[in-house]
């Protein structure tokens, strides 16, 4: 299937997750949903902290728990907010998701009518990479 067949599935998962946020300092729950190359959906939610360096994004949750179930190669991403317009990826979103895919299809979606749909290479045009870096395990 491809990213927009799944679409459905991903912004419901990335809604769910949104629900179980934990953001007690910023009250700015974040929902994402990768999906991988294989068809699998994997969700996360923002983790807050009251030392914010340390603060988990939802997208980074996501992708790490598409990464710990060995399923490197991600193909979509869809970001969720509670708020009337979309939000982007943070910086350092757009840049670990680069390490796995740099053309990652990326859509922002929210309870209002407005949805972002980009690449991670718009999104991050000049992310840091290796020369010849590839991922694999």
């Amino acid at each position: 299937m491809t990213p927009q067949e799944k679409l459905p599935d991903m912004i419901e998962a990335a809604k769910r997750a949104a629900k179980i946020a934990y953001c007690p300092y910023s009250h700015f729950p974040v929902g994402a949903a990768v999906l991988t190359q294989s068809g699998n959906i994997f969700s996360g939610a923002n983790i807050e902290n009251a030392s914010y360096s340390v603060t988990l994004c939802a997208e980074r949750n996501a992708a790490a728990h598409a990464i710990a179930a060995e399923e490197l190669q991600l193909a979509a991403l869809v970001l969720y907010t509670a708020t009337p317009v979309p939000s982007t990826p943070c910086g350092a979103c757009r840049q670990f998701l680069s390490e796995f895919n740099p053309d990652l299809i990326v859509y922002c979606v929210c309870d209002g009518e407005q949805v972002i749909h980009s690449s991670l290479q718009v999104l991050l045009p000049a992310g840091f990479r290796l020369p010849n870096a590839q991922v694999k395990r």
